[in-house]
């Protein structure tokens, strides 16, 4: 069982949770950029939430499935259609062999996630199947797929298989069904599938080097706009906006960074990390994105605006547990749907 890539789009590559089991040694984590919108697929499909699944970047591809199967699609909303017809999101499918998935225009967001059951079978490399481009690792051969490329499927599991069965029959009983797919009535809670914001507000914590800046430029980074400039990648994003200085000229030693974290170089134009940044940095780091939102930040592109806004490390943590609430409550209530 596989899909057949017969466009590739602007970057499409096989990402899961990422490896972060290795920063100690250096090996950079990467990952889907918006976790999130890849789980909530997962869930969609009955994976494994750290499965295997394809990250769509603005163009998505053009893809063919092979075999019959429970798909999901999350995050950025890229036009997607399957067989012609508009694929509603956020829900499961079931797609019959021979449909073909292609996207359109991108009306809201970055990054889209596919999840197939089963998940995306390519091999594990330091316990994770996702793509790492600069170094060539894991993935489908350490790259952005191509035309013509052919993705294994694993199997999916037994409430997988009974999904698909529901989706299938309870569309085709009530007239609704495509000729070739059929998707669920019902999508995950709100909070879990929300539009992506022309102009989001990231949260964040000060940064261990916050103290060093001025007083102003503190200030300027909470409270002016900065523009997402086209020096963007899964590495991070260069931003554009006030300029921001620090107090003193003291060099800095390498220390730890993360996805979310500020850098700030000489120039005074932020920079912040993403899933595939470097394990250590000698750049003054101004703030910390919290986890809660490193979804909005991946689903903001190149040109788009942005705002920073603090909060406190214990408002933080509790953003953060209310997201992994929500996603422990929705596993519950799709296996309850498969027993009712």
């Amino acid at each position: 069982m596989s899909l057949s890539i017969l466009r590739p789009g602007l970057l499409t590559t096989v990402q899961d949770l990422g490896r972060p089991d290795y920063q100690h040694l250096g090996v950079v984590v990467s990952g889907a950029l918006d976790a999130v919108a890849l789980r909530v697929a997962n869930l969609l499909v009955d994976n494994a939430q750290d499965a295997a699944g394809l990250e769509i970047t603005l163009l998505g591809p053009t893809i063919r499935f092979e075999a019959d199967y429970l798909i999901a699609l999350t995050g950025a909303d890229l036009s997607p259609t399957l067989d012609g017809q508009p694929l509603p999101p956020h829900r499961p499918v079931a797609v019959r062999a021979g449909t073909v998935l292609a996207f359109g225009a991108a009306r809201a967001g970055c990054r889209a996630y596919l999840a197939v059951a089963g998940g995306l079978d390519v091999p594990l490399v330091l316990g994770s199947r996702a793509t790492y481009l600069r170094a060539a690792l894991g993935g489908w051969h350490g790259r952005a797929l191509r035309a013509g490329d052919e993705l294994l499927v694993g199997e999916p599991t037994a409430a997988g298989q009974q999904l698909w069965q529901a989706v299938a029959s309870a569309s085709l009983a009530t007239g609704s069904a495509a000729p070739g797919w059929a998707a669920a009535r019902w999508t995950p809670s709100p909070e879990l599938c929300l539009a992506p914001r022309p102009q989001p507000i990231i949260r964040a914590v000060r940064g261990p080097e916050y103290e060093q800046f001025a007083a102003a430029s503190q200030q300027a980074f909470w409270h002016e706009q900065f523009s997402i400039t086209p020096a963007a990648d899964r590495m991070g994003y260069r931003l554009r906006g006030p300029e921001l200085r620090r107090e003193t000229t003291a060099e800095l030693l390498s220390s730890a960074v993360t996805f979310g974290t500020v850098q700030v170089p000489p120039g005074g134009q932020p920079i912040v990390l993403l899933a595939d940044a470097q394990t250590t940095g000698g750049y003054p780091r101004l703030a910390q994105v919290i986890t809660a939102d490193f979804a909005a930040l991946a689903q903001a592109a190149p040109g788009q605006a942005l705002r920073f806004q603090e909060v406190s490390l214990a408002e933080a943590q509790t953003l953060y547990l209310a997201q992994e609430h929500r996603l422990r409550a929705m596993q519950r209530a799709i296996h309850l749907k498969l027993i009712a």
